[in-house]
This record gives C-alpha cells, structure tokens and sequence, in this order.
C-alpha cells in the first residue's frame, strides 16, 4: 500500500507543480482504491474511504503546496497583487466545505467530486478563454467578485478535497492568463484551503478513533507522512519544466489530466 502512496504522492508533486492540483485529484481516486483493495467496503477503513481520502489529500496540499509555491516564486511567475485579496475569503470558505463534508455521505461526496469534474471539464472545452490565451495581462477583479470567488473555491475545494486549482486555473485564464501564471498561482491559494480545511477535518471527526490511533480524525498520519515525501520528490524532478511548455499543449495536457481523474471515479466501485 505504502509503496503505491509514495508513487502517488510523486505523481501529486509533479502535477502540482506544473498544472496548479495534485492532492485531490491524483491522490483522492487512488488513495480511495487503495483503501477499497486493502481493507474492502465492509471494513470500518473501507465505509470512511472517501472521508480519509479527501481528508488526508486536504493534509497533503499544505506540504505540496508550500514547496510548490516556493518553486515558481523563485521563478517569479507568481502575481501575488492577485493573489493576496483571494487567501482571506478561501481560507473562510474551506471552513464551510470541510463542515459540509463531514455532514455528508462518502457516496454524496464521490458524486459531488465526479459531476463537479464533469462540469469543469465540459465549460472548459464548451466556452471559450481556455484553450487559447490571447495575451495581455491578467484583468483584476472587483472586491465584490473577490469575495463570492474566494469563498465558492475555498467551500468546494475543500468539501472534494481537490485544492483550488480546478476552478482557480480556468478562473485566471479567461481573465487574461497564461498556463504558468494561473497555475502558479493556483499553489498559494490552496495553501489557506489547505489549512483551514485540514484544520476542520481533524477537529469535526476527532470521535473516530475506531480508525486507529496514526489516525487525526480522517486524516490518515502514515499515508500522509509518505504521500509528502513523494510529492517532495516529483516537485523537485517537474521544477525544471516550470515556464518551459508551450501553452496551448499546458492547456491542453490539463484538461486531459481531468478527463483520466473523470473517467477513473467513474469506473471504480
């Protein structure tokens, strides 16, 4: 089991890195199969999969997110006069999505994760701003929108564990964006999801010690501790891709990424 998480964890720092998201959708269908193979559906383990999933990929973020987003700051592709509005709003945001979760059902969040997919991957494809980048700079945005953007990215990326990316990406690019700046930019905003949410994850399912003792709630201790060392690997090999992919295949590779994810929960029991 460990074995796969270390190769999931990599795979979640290089996706980081290089496309804005890792920790949920990489590390949520794959740590969710894994928990289902190791433990079946009977088990306590395999009835809470899709909590320790999302939980423990919400824990995950913190690590590769905070690397991450070093990495393109020292490549200075972060605009952190956009960023800065958004963290307070998300961070606020990711406490409501974790409260969500935790009042759902594991089957209610795995739907809500695959039709939210779904949608992000047609409006993508469907409406146009994505695929081409036009150029210019990135358009601000009024302080009213500021604040409805932050909280709906932080409550649902945190109730799906997902990290911001998925709807801060194609947010910023149809703002003007190129692949490397709104994905850079997608690894500071999920850093307050990432907290906040973990935060709240471990206190509202602090009951659950049935789960195990290297067990925070949901969050799943020694999957984290070799999911992070992973993701510390796969951010180092990606790091030097950073700037360097031509942005409509950036673009491209991004949303072909999310259809494997989509069509991975859909297949799975």
């Amino acid at each position: 089991m460990y074995g796969v998480l270390l190769i999931c964890g990599g795979l979640a720092g290089v996706t980081t890195v290089l496309f804005g998201f890792g920790g949920g959708f990489v590390v949520v269908p794959l740590m969710y199969i894994t928990l289902m193979t190791t433990h079946g559906p009977a088990s306590i383990a395999g009835a809470a999969a899709m909590h320790i999933a999302v939980a423990t990929s919400t824990a995950l973020m913190i690590f590769a997110a905070s690397l991450s987003s070093w990495r393109h700051h020292q490549r200075r592709t972060i605009d952190w006069g956009l960023v800065r509005p958004l963290v307070g709003y998300i961070a606020l945001g990711a406490v409501l999505g974790a409260a969500m979760a935790m009042s759902l059902d594991g089957d209610w969040v795995r739907l809500a994760f695959i039709v939210y997919l779904g949608l992000t991957i047609a409006d993508a494809i469907l409406r146009p701003g994505f695929l081409h980048h036009a150029g210019g700079h990135v358009r601000p945005m009024g302080r009213g929108v500021t604040a409805f953007a932050g909280t709906v990215i932080g409550s649902i990326a945190t109730l799906l564990g997902v990290g911001g990316s998925v709807m801060t990406v194609p947010l910023m690019r149809r703002r003007g964006a190129s692949m490397t700046t709104a994905t850079a930019m997608a690894n500071p905003l999920s850093l307050p999801m990432a907290i906040t949410g973990t935060l709240t994850y471990v206190i509202l399912s602090a009951n659950q010690a049935a789960l195990g003792p290297w067990f925070a709630g949901f969050v799943d201790l020694k999957a984290l501790i070799v999911l992070a060392g992973g993701s510390w690997l796969g951010i180092g090999i990606a790091s030097r891709w950073i700037g360097r992919i031509p942005d409509r295949i950036h673009a491209g590779v991004y949303l072909v990424l999310l259809s494997g994810v989509f069509v991975t929960m859909l297949v799975i029991p």
